[in-house]
């Protein structure tokens, strides 16, 4: 409707300048609905519960489970049941977390509009609007839904969390062209935006899911579940793990068929080797490491919503990220004066008050920039608190115009537009004291600010005198002006200086800074206040901009020496995007939304990796550019905090939202929230990510280690028509405690050092690395050759006794494996304690079942002090044996 002329739409609508009739607007919400956004059935709790019997590992389980009820294992059947039944409940609660995207949306509406029905303006409630409908907008209002504006009086909007645009927008009632991006729709105002300034009319175009909310709703709705890199990778592994677990079966029972045994005998032989072949624990090591993981990035200030996510950080090679509120501050801050023919740099950033100003790298008087500061105070309409801290350290707030003694200023929160609240900021960077500047110079009179003026003017008693000041677009302000004020002196205002300031205005401008010129004019009582306006003196400029955090271009850096690219995605103007991406480091070509309309997704695949600022996007724009990227194989990460980035959030490998800033729909898209809307905080989240990955893939290690071990001594044993060397209770029993305990404390393992300067794990790389499954093979395969060499060397000793040295060999050589395995991160034996502490309970729990009557249970005899001398011999052969052969397979491995 932006390209219409207004006569045209209130045909197209069938409405007039006296809105609707109370019976058109009946018949319209039968046809439109309600002005609410549909949302989809929620998440059924059953079926989340459900899916968490799924993963190939969980049915590898349950087949266990049922073969160990089959043949009569109870205790087995037992243990595998607590197992399944405390893994889904772990995943059931951390997944309970339902998607409530749409019902976040919902909540945006404000709860009353006011709208002209029947020639007559009334309140009702926003959700019964329609199509045709005339509402009335004042300044804090959020609009409630699409609308053509045909009334406007310094009207502005807040659209940063639909656009990205960290700029209040004018409006007006202009005709605009076709072809033109949502955030320069200027006679459009948009649901879930705020009036920040002025009022309006306007024609209700839009309901519902018909808004461009609603559109971001439907794009929401259609995002699919993602599946997680590490999802992938475990359902990878536990297809390998099944067909090995029926291979071995199969190899074992054909054995001993061949062999000329009973038929009975090796198929329990067979089912008690598919038990072993197991890795029973790992399902619940795997959920218990990422829910610690969740812990961890809790205190570095991410909090996780989703366990998967938690490992999916560690693959990402690239970060989207939105510009306004994430890299930046979304508060206006003045970083340059221009006074005296001098530029003047402020420092700090924000509405945090604390900074100072400079001139050419040295401290400035402030005293030289009290005229202009002092302009932009009192001419200025915004309110603010100031967040004030005492010299105990006590906070006091203090309203303005209010009793203000100077206190050193933590924070200012400002009601009004970001531009004035820049401008009282950098006034109290100056020294200046609000409380005294308006009880010197009170206000009696103003001119107030147009879209057609571009300036505006307030009057002030000045003791027995008047003075104005006034602020606007540096070239409209000049043509009002005579005269400047250079080094305190009034000096004539000639051609050549008004050339000067227009030059170091563009200069500015060029920066992506926003400048505003300010002038003032001394009259006596009695004139109009226009003439104030005439023959004015000119004082000087003032820049601003939404600044980068301060952290923020350290983090950039990180992420290249980890490898990962960051793209600034944003709704901003192109040349303000650029100034930032500069600033902080993003490197890369940059491209705009109608350039994006122009490509092919194909296209857009291809140059993707050159691009590195994204601007003047809408919330299509940003999907498209995931895709692009997902075509190219990268696991994308997207941050965000506005209602236009949750399609993405859904969209992307890892969203992120904002905890402070970010919008209810925006965490409820995403995967992760950044509980101090920092970025760096996504920088420590990686890093945790990485270190999580590593982790799980030392557990896997360990785990089918020490699992191999078991297959090929009793394998083995089978093939050689030995007795079983351990009974299903004991491999229950090593599985799930000597193994499962140190396996959970390697998820508290320290990083390796230099992790963030290594590349992102390929997102094709399974856990199982070729050189992860060579280390296994070998390493188990050692384990079960010198296991079944204790057998046999104890067999004559009985098969309790023989069967209790196998038994305590594997937790041994299992034990040797866990410092083998941490070893290759270069990782000190004491440097996680919990591990410690795991293998002394481990060793602990494991000598009860030897030397307590526990032994009746677990079916094993007392070992004497030359049985342990054996163990330890053995773990030496077994380590150098391990260590030469490693070394002749892979020469370079350490």
């Amino acid at each position: 409707m932006h390209d219409k002329e207004l006569k045209d739409v209130f045909k197209e609508l069938n409405s007039s300048e006296k809105g609707l009739s109370s019976q058109q607007a009946e018949e319209r919400l039968h046809k439109y609905g309600l002005n609410e956004l549909k949302k989809e059935n929620g998440p059924n709790p059953l079926k989340i519960f459900m899916a968490q019997f799924t993963s190939p590992l969980i049915l590898i389980l349950m087949a266990a489970l049922v073969i160990s009820i089959f043949i009569g294992e109870k205790i087995d059947a037992i243990v595998i049941g607590v197992i399944v039944i405390i893994n889904s409940v772990l995943g059931f609660v951390q997944e309970f977390k339902a998607e409530r995207a749409i019902e976040a949306l919902q909540r945006i509406s404000s709860l009353k509009a006011k709208v002209i029905r029947d020639g007559q303006e009334k309140k009702i409630d926003s959700k019964m609007l329609v199509p045709g409908d005339l509402i009335v907008l004042e300044t804090g209002d959020k609009v409630p839904a699409d609308a053509r504006i045909i009334e406007a009086h310094n009207l502005e909007t807040q659209e940063a969390p639909l656009t990205g645009e960290s700029m209040p927008v004018s409006k007006n009632i202009k005709t605009l062209t076709k072809k033109i991006a949502l955030a320069e729709r200027v006679n459009m105002v948009y649901a879930a935006t705020i009036i920040s300034k002025g009022r309006c009319k306007a024609l209700i175009t839009s309901t519902g899911m018909n808004t461009e909310v609603g559109n971001i709703a439907k794009l929401i709705q259609a995002s699919t579940e993602k599946t997680t890199p590490l999802q992938k990778k475990l359902q990878t592994l536990g297809k390998y793990l099944t067909l090995a677990v029926v291979i071995v079966a199969l190899t074992v029972f054909g054995a001993g068929v061949l062999s000329g045994q009973s038929y009975s005998e090796y198929f329990f032989i067979a089912l008690a080797l598919a038990v072993a072949a197991i890795p029973e624990g790992l399902p619940a090591v795997i959920t218990i490491s990422l829910a610690l993981g969740v812990q961890k990035m809790v205190k570095r200030k991410a909090l996780v919503r989703k366990l998967p996510a938690v490992e999916t950080l560690g693959s990402v090679n690239v970060i989207c990220t939105d510009k306004t509120g994430t890299l930046t501050h979304n508060e206006m801050t003045v970083t340059k004066v221009w006074v005296d023919k001098e530029v003047y740099e402020a420092s700090g950033s924000g509405y945090e008050a604390e900074g100072t100003f400079s001139v050419k790298g040295k401290p400035a008087d402030s005293q030289k920039l009290s005229l202009i500061l002092q302009c932009g105070l009192l001419c200025n309409d915004a309110h603010f608190q100031i967040e004030e801290s005492s010299g105990e350290g006590e906070r006091k707030n203090k309203i303005k115009k209010g009793d203000d003694k100077n206190k050193s200023v933590s924070k200012i929160n400002v009601i009004g537009d970001p531009t004035e609240a820049a401008l009282i900021v950098s006034a109290r960077k100056g020294q200046l004291d609000p409380n005294n500047i308006n009880k010197k110079f009170p206000r009696v009179d103003e001119v107030p600010f147009t879209s057609e003026r571009k300036m505006m003017t307030t009057i002030h008693k000045n003791n027995k005198n008047l003075i104005s000041f006034t602020k606007g677009a540096p070239d409209i302000i000049l043509k009002y002006c005579d005269k400047i004020i250079i080094n305190g002196q009034v000096q004539r205002l000639n051609r050549k200086l008004g050339q000067e300031i227009l030059a170091q205005n563009e200069r500015f401008a060029e920066q992506a800074l926003r400048v505003l010129g300010f002038a003032y004019s001394e009259n006596r009582p009695g004139k109009p206040a226009q003439e104030f306006e005439q023959n004015m003196t000119f004082i000087g400029l003032q820049a601003m901009i939404d600044p980068p955090r301060r952290e923020v271009k350290a983090s950039i850096q990180t992420c290249k020496n980890a490898g990962i690219k960051v793209i600034m995605i944003t709704g901003d103007q192109l040349a303000t995007a650029q100034a930032i991406a500069r600033h902080i480091g993003i490197e890369g070509k940059s491209m705009t939304g109608q350039e994006l309309d122009n490509l092919k997704l194909s296209h857009l695949s291809q140059k993707i990796e050159s691009i590195g600022v994204f601007a003047r996007v809408n919330p299509e724009h940003k999907l498209k550019i995931i895709e692009a990227l997902k075509n190219k194989n990268y696991v994308v990460a997207m941050t965000g905090d506005g209602i236009n980035d949750a399609p993405a959030l859904k969209k992307s490998d890892i969203g992120v939202s904002m905890g402070i800033t970010g919008t209810d729909v925006a965490k409820e898209a995403s995967d992760m929230i950044l509980i101090d809307d920092n970025f760096s905080s996504i920088v420590n989240a990686v890093e945790e990510g990485r270190g999580i990955f590593d982790n799980i893939r030392k557990f896997v290690n360990y785990l089918l280690s020490c699992n191999l071990g078991e297959i090929v001594v009793i394998l083995f044993a089978s093939v050689l028509g030995l007795p079983l060397p351990l009974t299903a209770i004991q491999i229950l029993w090593v599985n799930l405690i000597t193994d499962g305990l140190p396996a959970t404390a390697l998820s508290l393992d320290p990083h390796s050092p230099g992790i963030m300067t290594e590349k992102p794990k390929s997102y094709s790389e399974n856990i199982l690395s070729k050189n992860l499954r060579n280390d296994i093979l070998i390493f188990g395969g050692l384990i079960g050759l010198c296991s079944l060499a204790l057998f046999w060397l104890y067999q004559n000793a009985g098969i309790v006794k023989a069967q209790s040295m196998v038994f305590t060999a594997l937790v041994v050589f299992e034990l040797v494996r866990l410092q083998t395995i941490r070893d290759e991160y270069k990782l000190k034996i004491f440097s996680n304690k919990w591990l410690v502490g795991a293998v002394v309970l481990s060793l602990s729990l494991h000598l009860l079942t030897l030397y307590t009557p526990a032994n009746k249970l677990f079916n094993t005899s007392p070992l004497e002090l030359i049985d342990w001398g054996v163990l330890i011999a053995a773990s030496l052969v077994l380590l150098i044996v391990y260590r030469v052969i490693r070394k002749i397979i892979n020469p370079n491995q350490n």
